[in-house]
């Protein structure tokens, strides 16, 4: 009998398992960079949320109450819940204000700052 040329069955298996696994890999690659991206994207909008609202208060030229409020925001067609809480601070002319951003129930982001007197 002549040499055959060619590639044995078990050599055609262990090489189309090589590529399936090399195939899952770069598929979890690609899933883990896509979200990522769009986790960049979340916490982009959601700081332009939260910053809205902060600069909001400092427009209003006056020293903000104590207390939780809740302001829906809508940037690059997503719908974020943004929660500012107020608190004093141990001098009274100035106050802390979080600003923290939700998408559905996650949160996303948290900024906060000091508020003062004008």
């Amino acid at each position: 009998m002549k040499d055959a040329r060619g590639f044995t069955l078990v050599e055609v298996l262990v090489a189309l398992g090589i590529v399936a696994i090399a195939l899952v890999a770069g598929l979890q690659a690609t899933a883990a960079l896509t979200s990522n991206a769009q986790r960049q994207s979340d916490v982009l909008l959601a700081h332009i949320c939260a910053e809205n609202e902060l600069v909001r208060l400092k427009l209003a030229k006056q020293l903000p109450s104590v207390g939780d409020s809740e302001q829906g925001c809508r940037q690059a067609n997503q719908d974020f819940t943004v929660r500012v809480k107020v608190s004093g601070t141990p001098n009274p002319s100035f106050r802390r204000v979080d600003a923290q951003v939700f998408a559905g129930a996650s949160p996303v982001l948290r900024l906060s700052t000091v508020m003062g007197r004008y």
